[in-house]
């Protein structure tokens, strides 16, 4: 099923096989999905795990994507990446090669056995947040939350950019509509 135009969120995180690289990959792979296309992407930010602590620090980002694809399609696109990049999903908030979660989907709310959107963590997470109000800090989420009031109730802690020597493909992000 094909979808009207939608902008959607997508949250990228890695701390296995070299998650520098894998997510560097990951964005570029993200310009291939179908019906898709890539508008820009935050820098990579360092995080520490939240869950089981005996695990590497997480290198995440946040990517824009304009798309046709529904909501589930979409997913199903992110999961095959997931599994490209050898994800296993062992151990909840375990050590990933590769995880890509819909943030926000248009000004959608979605709740489904398969997909929750806006993501349920997105208001907790600097990890999440930061990356997000790199590429569009006017959010508003579908509940009517600003971004810019998120943040400012989830401070950075030891949530660090890293430096970005070559930004590649970033593009200027748009406001959703």
């Amino acid at each position: 099923m094909i979808s009207t135009e939608q902008l959607a969120y997508i949250g990228i995180g890695s701390n296995l096989n070299n998650p520098v690289e894998q997510a560097k990959q990951a964005l570029a792979e993200l310009s291939t999905i179908n019906q898709s296309e890539l508008l820009a992407h935050s820098s990579l930010y360092r995080s520490d795990p939240v869950g089981p602590q005996d695990q590497p620090d997480f290198i995440n980002a946040v990517a824009l994507l304009r798309t046709r694809l529904s909501p589930e399609l979409l997913l199903d696109e992110l999961q095959s990446l997931e599994k490209a990049h050898q994800r296993v999903r062992k151990q909840h908030w375990g050590p990933r090669t590769l995880d890509l979660d819909i943030l926000l989907y248009g000004n959608q709310t979605i709740a489904t056995p398969r997909l929750t959107v806006p993501h349920q963590f997105i208001g907790e997470r600097s990890f999440v947040l930061y990356p997000l109000a790199e590429v569009n800090p006017e959010i508003i989420l579908p509940d009517g939350s600003k971004l810019t009031d998120l943040l400012v109730n989830c401070p950075m802690g030891t949530l660090e950019r890293l430096p970005q020597p070559d930004k590649g493909f970033l593009t200027q992000a748009c406001k959703p509509e």
